[in-house]
């Protein structure tokens, strides 16, 4: 899967980069495993607006993704790759033995056609879901669950992945690409490779109208505003309103919001470079 930058006859083409869609072998999704979606405006359950700058964009089915994979020794064949809109991956049809279909998140190489599986005694292929504590070190993995038969939390995005460092008793050490090493139990499951469609970072929607099909409203800046309505509005002519913060008078630019005292902390050995 690549990208494709389009020669420029209209304005709105000039930077745009699009994906070329190559190895999508399937338009419509599977029936059964789709439903609809409501979008919110960026509003909660009681209405009030807890997301600026939300609104619009296309119309979404949303596809069920399996993200627990406890279809255990089940082998399962790989019918097509699909395009999801909710999501920056790929997803994979899968037709399981026993008559059941699921998608799952399509991993890099992953080839229609191909074979399955999860649980115990099953080979570290791409695709295969493992315990951690069954994958050899050193091996990239994705789909990686924080807690048993949670489901997957962590490395789900287009490109990302994590990889298998160390074991000991029982707790596996992993690293991920934002440079943090945590601990999590051998008893999570985690599928072996890498995320697919990691070209997505090189995207360029091109023109704002793109984003409105994504949901995405023109975003005002705080300078712009006037002092009641954000801390860094206000002022003559076009000076800049102080030190960066939110809207709400946080600190950004390197301002720490983690809790000191967060219950994970015991779990994350090395934190994210800065």
């Amino acid at each position: 899967m690549g990208v494709k930058k389009l020669k420029p006859i209209t304005p709105g083409q000039r930077y745009m980069v699009i994906s070329d869609f190559d190895g999508i072998s399937k338009g419509k999704p599977e029936k059964s495993l789709t439903k609809g979606k409501s979008a919110t405006g960026g509003r909660n359950a009681r209405g009030k607006m807890t997301m600026r700058y939300r609104g619009g964009g296309h119309k979404r089915k949303y596809r069920d993704v399996d993200f627990k994979r406890n279809k255990f020794g089940v082998p399962g064949v790989v019918k097509a790759i699909e395009y999801d809109p909710n999501r920056t991956a790929r997803i994979a049809l899968v037709f399981y033995k026993d008559g059941e279909k699921r998608y799952i998140i399509a991993p890099e190489g992953l080839a229609i056609g191909q074979e399955i599986n999860s649980g115990k005694g099953i080979s570290p292929d791409v695709g295969n879901a493992l315990y951690i504590d069954d994958i050899p070190l050193g091996t990239i993995i994705h789909n990686i669950e924080l807690a048993p038969n949670q489901g997957a939390k962590i490395a789900r995005s287009a490109g990302s992945y994590a990889q298998l460092v160390a074991k000991d008793g029982k707790y596996a050490t992993i690293k991920l690409p934002s440079g943090e090493v945590r601990i999590i139990l051998k008893r999570c499951l985690a599928t072996i490779g890498s995320v697919s469609n990691s070209e997505h970072m090189l995207l360029n929607k091109g023109k704002a109208g793109r984003s409105r099909w994504l949901g995405r409203r023109p975003r005002t800046r705080g300078v712009a505003m006037n002092p009641v309505d954000h801390p860094m509005g206000g002022g003559e002519g076009r000076s800049s309103g102080g030190h960066p913060r939110s809207r709400k008078g946080l600190p950004a630019k390197g301002y720490k919001t983690r809790k000191k005292n967060k219950s994970s902390n015991r779990y994350i050995i090395e934190r994210r470079k800065k």
